[in-house]
């Protein structure tokens, strides 16, 4: 079974180089491996791919040996622990504000004692074989991930008792949402979101990190103690890649 490249560097204290694919471009897979990272974050919160197409990404995945973070459009029990089943190394939950929801998601996402995910022993991540269902979930409780969203300004209030939570091992600051939410009530800058974030993570000794926009940026939230960074998708390649090519036709004369 597979070692979760995320959860080593977790482990190492060092940084998890994580890109981010919203489209089924299997291709982009093995590109981002060769590349050197460790994560691909994909997301289904606001993107749609079929069963099958996710299945795809996952197997290629392991064929080259990379991470990927789902982003899943359900919070139902058996449709995240189905994610992992079908090779997701770790899952990324959207909105969660509360110690109680963070609880909710370690009871669908871990095995006994920490959770109450429901075995199966037969999927992708077990290599279709079954092991020894002993040896089967402390695997799972050790080499898969829950990630949980930061994206409310109650988030940031609860923070403290999110990461306190036992089988949360990462803790995603969302700057969209929460930027979104900051600056309607006033009650703080984003910059004092993160830094709350920082400091709880630390407390309990958690990782902690989301997507930053410049290498300024990123350096910033590496100084904060982040080890998810997250810098680069498949739109600013496609976008950017567009732009520059587009730039030589404009050149000829």
């Amino acid at each position: 079974m597979r070692q979760s490249k995320t959860l080593k560097r977790i482990r190492d204290g060092e940084v998890i180089r994580t890109c981010v694919l919203g489209h089924y471009i299997p291709a982009y897979v093995c590109h981002a491996a060769r590349a050197g990272y460790d994560c691909i974050w994909i997301d289904l919160e606001h993107r749609a791919m079929s069963i099958y197409q996710i299945q795809a990404l996952l197997a290629c995945s392991h064929l080259y040996d990379i991470d990927i973070m789902l982003r899943p459009p359900t919070l139902e029990k058996t449709g995240l622990y189905r994610c992992l089943e079908d090779g997701a190394a770790g899952l990324l939950i959207p909105h969660v504000s509360t110690a109680s929801k963070a609880r909710l998601l370690v009871e669908a996402t871990k095995f006994p004692p920490v959770g109450d995910r429901g075995i199966d022993n037969a999927g992708f991540d077990s290599d279709f074989k079954g092991h020894a269902p002993d040896d089967y979930v402390e695997w799972a409780n050790q080499e898969t991930f829950l990630a949980v969203q930061i994206e409310t300004p109650e988030g940031v209030k609860n923070v403290d008792s999110i990461a306190a939570v036992r089988g949360v091992d990462l803790i995603f600051v969302g700057p969209g949402d929460l930027g979104l939410r900051l600056r309607q009530n006033g009650e703080m800058s984003l910059d004092n979101a993160w830094q709350i974030v920082a400091d709880a993570c630390r407390k309990h000794g958690k990782a902690f990190g989301g997507p930053t926009f410049s290498p300024e940026d990123m350096q910033a939230k590496r100084d904060l103690g982040a080890q998810l960074l997250i810098g680069n998708s498949e739109f600013q390649n496609f976008s950017h890649g567009l732009e520059q090519n587009v730039q030589k036709f404009d050149a000829l004369t």
